[in-house]
């Protein structure tokens, strides 16, 4: 499918130009940030529960600790993910080099495929570098591996949807500010709607909260693997994906 060539190209661009290195900078102030503030609160915390043992009793370092940040990394992800997707088809929209490459012989399949696992690549080196903080943790306490495995794999399908959704406004402009601000305005809309859930209620609440992105997670969180949930990112990435590539053909249809 040729997919290789367009994927190193993505590569390429995103390392030589300050995008990638600004994002990783950005997400690990932030999360390391997030990591520490919620550390020292666990470790005062555990300073106090000293005097008191049926305070110790419910201290959890991955309960206490790592499930805030997983949650923290969420909101992180829905502030950066839309900028590491805006230029990927909007700056070749805009350029006219998008024209040019769907005339090449590679299927828009091909061309979708390479830049959506690009940014993926981008995404994966983002977590990776998280693996640090439950590694500085196995040297004050023990962590529940089964729920780490399961929080890391909840967050690597947030950003699989959180990407597609970008790829996907991305292809609709030549914009990139646009691009970046229809993504986020997506997410966000399908973030909140689990807030609207509680009050709806009945049927409607139900349709809201199974449609929330949020709400699917918090079973990864608490180190629950649901296969609703996996299936819900799964179907919403497929999906976002086959409208970027409805989208593509569309536009060589056009030119």
């Amino acid at each position: 499918m040729n997919v290789w060539p367009i994927f190193k190209k993505e590569m390429r661009l995103y390392f030589t130009s300050p995008v990638a290195w600004v994002i990783l900078t950005v997400f690990l102030l932030i999360a390391g940030y997030f990591f520490y503030s919620i550390f020292a609160f666990f470790t005062l915390a555990s300073m106090q529960s000293a005097m008191n043992p049926a305070m110790a009793r419910d201290l959890n370092v991955t309960d206490s600790v790592m499930r805030p940040v997983f949650s923290n990394i969420t909101v992180i992800l829905l502030l950066l993910m839309p900028l590491v997707t805006m230029r990927l088809f909007a700056e070749e929209r805009r350029s006219g080099t998008i024209e040019l490459l769907l005339t090449y012989p590679v299927r828009d399949g091909a061309v979708l495929v390479g830049k959506y696992l690009a940014a993926l690549a981008i995404y994966g080196m983002m977590l990776g570098l998280t693996l640090l903080y439950p590694a500085m943790l196995t040297y004050f306490a023990r962590l529940e591996w089964g729920v780490m495995l399961t929080g890391y794999v909840g967050l690597l399908l947030v950003g699989a949807t959180f990407l597609a959704v970008g790829v996907f406004a991305s292809s609709l402009t030549e914009n990139q500010i646009v691009a970046s601000i229809t993504t986020f305005g997506i997410l966000l809309i399908f973030w909140v709607l689990g807030w609207s859930a509680d009050y709806a209620g009945g049927v409607w609440g139900k349709v809201l909260a199974h449609l929330s992105i949020l709400e699917h997670y918090d079973n990864f969180a608490k180190g629950v693997l649901d296969t609703k949930d996996v299936i819900y990112y799964l179907n919403f990435t497929l999906l976002a994906l086959f409208l970027t590539l409805r989208s593509l053909e569309a536009r060589r249809w056009k030119g």
